[in-house]
């Protein structure tokens, strides 16, 4: 971890992979970071509203299409929902999805493969619809309970 030119490489890769997403139309934030690529989910499905949760479309449609694991990090990880109701009382600031790179894990070719899939789902994207909550843990502390929750696609 301290060998700069692993470090370099290691940056340099992520920053590549963002480059390969930008060119497929993909909008991210910028810059990259060293382990991740943080995709900008509610502008890349603006005819989802931040209620049914985009980040979550995405990841759905990622791994549908190409077995792919991303992390939603917008309106239901972050946002507020009331315990009773189950609605949403606030909004993430941001709708996003993470896509980690693990240290010496994926060759440029496996990073080119993701970036052809969000590639032929951005062709795609607005046929892509929301999602709902429909079950989710409360005995658990709420930051985690996204990892327990289940949803629904809205017709």
């Amino acid at each position: 971890m301290l060998d700069e030119s692993y470090l370099g490489f290691r940056t340099g890769q992520v920053a590549r992979f963002g480059e390969m997403l930008i060119e497929r139309g993909v909008p991210l934030l910028q810059p990259t970071g060293g382990h991740a690529v943080y995709l900008d989910a509610g502008a890349f499905l603006p005819q989802i509203p931040p209620q049914h949760m985009p980040g979550h479309s995405l990841i759905v449609e990622l791994y549908r299409e190409g077995g792919i694991r991303g992390a939603e990090i917008g309106s239901h990880m972050l946002g507020d929902i009331d315990d009773e109701t189950g609605q949403m009382n606030s909004l993430a600031a941001i709708e996003m999805v993470r896509l980690a790179i693990p240290r010496r894990v994926y060759t440029n070719d496996h990073l080119e493969y993701v970036a052809d899939v969000l590639g032929d789902i951005a062709e795609r994207k607005d046929r892509l619809k929301g999602y709902r909550l429909t079950e989710r843990a409360l005995a658990i502390p709420k930051s985690m309970r996204h990892f327990l929750a289940r949803f629904e696609e809205i017709p």
